[in-house]
């Protein structure tokens, strides 16, 4: 069941003027999930300020807080001939977790597909993360077990680039 609105919650899109509340959060959320993070303040105020941006960001404030922000981006279905919706990370800060942040930072993103028109949300979940693997099965997402996520990155990208002439 989706939650209902969360009282002294804001939701809005990220601007350069964000860029170190959101990398603060982003090393926050690298942390809980174990993974390095390569962001930077720098990088995340280039990118939200670029005309040409490839990723778009909403953060949640709590009473004027920045408790938690979803980061999402375009892509393209030859299956469904359609554009879709990536979601590449959402996170709540932990002392504001089960307060409906999360609920609405999604709804937020639902919202945004079908404005736009995308034929779907979709995103990654690591698979230790069982309690968020529950809040998005509650909330209707279901788990694509035909599919496995590849990654070519550092040694094995340049290689592959560059064999062959």
């Amino acid at each position: 069941m989706v939650k209902k609105a969360v009282p002294g919650l804001t939701l809005r899109m990220a601007t350069a003027d964000d860029a170190e509340v959101l990398n603060e959060m982003i090393a926050a959320f690298a942390s809980y999930e174990r993974l390095p993070s390569a962001s930077t303040v720098a990088s995340l105020r280039a990118e939200l300020s670029s005309k040409d941006r490839v990723f778009e960001a909403v953060i949640a404030f709590l009473d004027g807080k920045a408790v938690g922000f979803a980061v999402f981006f375009l892509t393209y279905s030859t299956f469904i001939a359609r554009r879709g919706l990536y979601l590449e990370d959402i996170y709540v800060r932990e002392e504001y977790r089960n307060k409906g942040v999360a609920t609405a930072l999604l709804r937020h993103i639902a919202k945004v597909a079908v404005e736009r028109d995308l034929g779907r949300v979709e995103f990654t979940v690591l698979l230790w993360n069982t309690v968020a693997i529950e809040f998005f099965e509650t909330l209707g997402a279901t788990p694509n077990s035909a599919w496995t996520t590849y990654r070519l990155s550092g040694d094995w990208l340049q290689k592959l680039a560059h064999e062959g002439g």
